[in-house]
């Protein structure tokens, strides 16, 4: 059987999998304020990630034309972001783990 520490941890831990982009693990947490800011954090990493595509590429006859490719230099902006919030998520992954795996007998 698990203990209420193991439980909380495998919670959190699902939470964090599923639903990392709408901060459930945060409001799981009662944290309000950090499951608002993840949501407009990661809403604005992927709409700006669709918003600065690549211009220049053209489709001719259904086959990408790469001659004039040039890529937007702030697409670099939310690759960046969304690698640091991928960096917190993996680390909060482990600690996690850990709360598990020294949860007291």
């Amino acid at each position: 059987m698990l203990r209420k520490q193991e439980k909380n941890a495998i919670t959190r831990g699902v939470l964090l999998g599923i639903g990392w982009g709408w901060g459930l693990d945060r409001f799981y947490e009662g944290d309000k304020k950090g499951g608002i800011l993840s949501i407009l954090g990661w809403g604005i990493i992927f709409m700006s990630l669709f918003y600065l595509k690549c211009s220049g590429i053209e489709y001719v006859d259904g086959v990408k034309d790469y001659s004039n490719y040039s890529p937007n230099p702030l697409i670099i902006l939310p690759l960046i972001a969304g690698l640091y919030g991928a960096y917190l998520i993996i680390r909060k992954a482990f600690k996690l783990a850990k709360q598990f795996e020294n949860a007291e007998d």
